[in-house]
């Protein structure tokens, strides 16, 4: 049997996969992302992990390394031109880093396009030629598929969804700009309006669920699921936030079908209602019966998908 390696990483974690041709994960390893400590400590550690998950096969059974990695990336160079969550990720030339040091083929995308390639391949977006994914928790990414292809753009660095301007006068994001979709709408968004909220003195259960942890999005969400006012107003609030962005979508790309990731989509439930109002009441007619459905492949789709890059003809996900 032949494998493929694939690795994701972010601000938080750096996860790495040994996935067959049928999208199938024989083993998985993830560490908390060394963030603060430059390229060097978080490439070591990308080391580590495609070591420990190919530990019991051959060199001969592996056909290539994909990685998702954050922010802009240039995939036909394989750098990462810059990483917000990540300090000093400024330039760097990580497929031919990774190549040198694991001997393997290498493939270097940007995250939200491997998770996009992921679903569209083994999960929520088979059988689609046009397909949106969208992964909302810390920020906002994802990737678009278009006619069966990944759509790249310039220096393969279309797709940054979460910088979309959805309110010209909105809170500052990690970007530098104000009103992005992710500054207002992701789950660190989220949880800044629960903040403000309880901060007017409206009583409400988050906090007794949060239990003296840092306000999250799960929070509110199982506040919402209690009935309690104060939580319900943010669910619905950000529903119509993530519904803005996705009349945009829907109107920009006209997909088949949009798939929602990512950890604030565990209270999809609650939000599909507001979410649904927002694009009957926004979206031009033709585009309004588009599914709008929950993503498969969960935290997974990131490694399953970066495992595609080396699984098929990347004609189709290589400039």
């Amino acid at each position: 049997m032949t494998y493929a390696i694939g690795v994701d990483f972010g601000g938080t974690q750096v996860r790495a996969a040994r996935v067959d041709r049928e999208g199938k994960v024989h083993a998985h390893r993830f560490v908390a992302t060394a963030a603060t400590n430059g390229p060097e400590a978080v490439i070591g550690q990308i080391e580590r992990l495609v070591g420990a998950v190919m530990e019991d096969v051959g060199r001969a059974e592996i056909l290539g390394l994909g990685v998702g990695a954050p922010g802009p990336v240039d995939p036909v160079a394989g750098i990462v031109l810059s990483a917000p969550s990540l300090h000093g990720w400024i330039d760097v030339p990580l497929r031919a880093i990774l190549r040198e040091r694991s001997g393997l083929p290498v493939a270097v995308h940007n995250d939200g396009n491997v998770a996009v390639l992921g679903e569209w391949r083994f999960g929520s977006g088979r059988g689609c030629r046009d397909f949106v994914y969208i992964t909302v928790s810390t920020g906002i990414g994802g990737g678009i598929m278009a006619d069966g292809r990944l759509l790249l753009g310039r220096k393969g660095m279309a797709g940054e969804i979460g910088h979309m301007i959805v309110a010209e006068h909105g809170p500052r994001c990690s970007c530098g700009n104000r009103g992005c979709w992710e500054a207002v709408a992701s789950g660190t968004a989220l949880s800044r309006a629960a903040g403000t909220a309880l901060a007017s003195g409206r009583r409400s259960s988050i906090l007794a669920l949060a239990a003296g942890e840092p306000i999250a999005g799960r929070h509110v969400m199982a506040a919402a699921a209690e009935g309690d006012e104060v939580a319900l107003d943010l669910v619905r609030r950000e529903g119509e936030l993530l519904g803005l962005g996705l009349v945009g979508l829907l109107h920009l790309f006209s997909p088949e079908r949009i798939a929602l990731g990512g950890g604030v989509m565990h209270g999809l439930a609650l939000l599909e209602p507001h979410i649904r109002h927002v694009v009957s009441e926004r979206a031009m007619p033709a585009y309004r019966d588009v599914p709008i459905c929950a993503a498969q492949l969960g935290d997974a789709a990131g490694v399953i998908g970066a495992a595609a890059l080396m699984l098929a003809d990347t004609s189709d996900f290589n400039p």
